[in-house]
């Protein structure tokens, strides 16, 4: 039997609930106004058209969506007749973007569950690799990965229109899977990580059947696109939630093939020193994500890999090579083996190595050193780095002290640096004056 057939028969059958406005708590005021002119426009123009996934989601439990997208029977070529602000975008999944100055509001046909011929989709081994049939409302609903991703916000009668329960899960705040969860998640491996997220954004439990085969097949993430694995990372570190995602990546055994190395090193290291830098790190990244302040894929991976890196680095430094090539070579091998799994753009992980490689220059003293590295691009990121380090170990507190002073007052810092080893200097030198005093000879 066909894998698409063989999904299909596994899908639950749709069961329409409609939830009328006095009884949910989603409303326009919360919504887009761009999403509500793709709406309108389409209703207008004799289609039907729903808020739905993420966005009606999230105003259930009071959250602020920051993407509003929208599903409608119109083909995406339709779309695209219909506004002229319109891209269509995509091979996988072909979706129109309707794009308002920097706000982007993407529409997807209703796709159907089965394939009867007459469209575009392409399962290998299972895994659904294209999928460009369309359908109805119902068969879109159940082709959905959660139950509370597939509610639909109805512009017609302000309703919240529920085929496969997501609702109720939603209101007891549940990710589950729509249909049989293996065969979801071999259709689409990243789903895993996909559940892992969503429940550490919304603060959900993971329904039992949907998480029991997580372990077991957590495997078959690697086989995804490095890409888009990169893209799933960041989604995980730097939306504000990546405590719980890291606590839920090691709960569901994804760590270790997300991250091997990483996983590895902690595993190995016994003191959870490394470990307690990485949660350190990821409460600062949430801090400043719910604070609005920028953060960085760089910086995010030189901690994600941090473990790595010393694991690694420990190992040649025990084979007697020079530390500064250890450091290197370190940097290097970790960053390579990494890219096998998740696509670090150059752009990234070069500043993420010279992070790493700056952390040993930290304690020198010496005045030309000194200027050299408060002058450096990524002393900034680096001297943060470096405070982190603390959560794991003390070992570095003086000069975490010594440099943020420094960077208050480098003249006064540093002139005082020299003073003390030129004092230091002196000392030094005036020891071999000190002889003994000559004995007299006995007459």
């Amino acid at each position: 039997m066909p894998p698409d057939q063989d999904t299909a028969n596994l899908a639950p059958e749709p069961s329409l609930r409609i939830i009328p406005r006095d009884q949910h708590c989603v409303s326009r005021k919360d919504i887009s106004s761009s999403a509500l002119r793709v709406l309108y426009r389409l209703r207008d123009a004799g289609f039907a058209g729903y808020l739905v996934g993420g966005a009606v989601r999230d105003l259930l439990v009071g959250g602020h969506p920051k993407d509003f997208d929208v599903a409608t029977d119109a083909t995406p070529e339709q779309v695209k007749q219909l506004f002229r602000n319109c891209r269509l975008i995509g091979r996988r999944f072909r979706l129109a973007h309707v794009v308002f100055g920097r706000e982007i509001i993407e529409v997807a046909t209703f796709r159907a569950n089965t394939d009867d011929g007459s469209g575009d989709r392409e399962v290998e081994g299972g895994r659904l690799v294209r999928d460009n049939v369309y359908g109805s409302i119902e068969e879109d609903a159940i082709r959905r990965d959660f139950t509370a991703n597939a509610l639909y916000y109805s512009i017609e009668d302000f309703s919240v229109r529920d085929y496969t329960g997501g609702y109720d899960d939603v209101a007891n705040r549940l990710m589950r899977l729509i249909g049989d969860p293996e065969t979801r998640y071999r259709e689409d491996p990243v789903r895993m990580l996909r559940a892992v997220r969503l429940a550490a954004k919304l603060g959900f439990g993971i329904e039992a059947a949907t998480a029991e085969p997580i372990g077991r097949l957590a495997p078959l993430i690697a086989d995804s696109a490095p890409a888009r694995l990169f893209e799933e990372c960041l989604k995980l570190f730097l939306s504000g939630h990546a405590v719980e995602s890291f606590l839920g990546l090691e709960r569901h055994g994804l760590l270790p093939v997300l991250l091997p190395e990483t996983a590895a090193a902690l595993a190995s290291n016994r003191s959870g020193a490394l470990r307690n830098v990485l949660l350190a790190g990821f409460r600062n990244t949430d801090e400043r994500v719910a604070n609005d302040e920028p953060v960085s894929p760089a910086f995010l991976f030189a901690l994600l890999l941090w473990p790595a890196y010393c694991r690694a680095l420990y190992q040649l430094q025990s084979q007697g090579m020079h530390a500064v090539e250890a450091q290197r070579r370190a940097a290097d091998r970790v960053t390579v083996h990494q890219l096998d799994t998740v696509a670090l753009p150059r752009r990234f992980s070069l500043p993420m190595q010279e992070i790493w490689l700056l952390q040993s220059r930290f304690g020198s003293r010496q005045r030309k050193r000194m200027f050299k590295l408060l002058g450096h691009p990524r002393f900034r990121a680096a001297f943060d780095f470096l405070s982190l380090r603390l959560a794991g170990s003390d070992e570095h507190a003086a000069d975490v002290a010594f440099w943020r002073e420094a960077q208050l007052d480098p003249a006064n810092v540093i002139a005082a640096q020299a003073e003390a080893a030129a004092s230091r200097d002196e000392e030094a030198d005036e020891e071999p004056r000190r002889r003994r005093r000559r004995r007299r000879r006995k007459p």
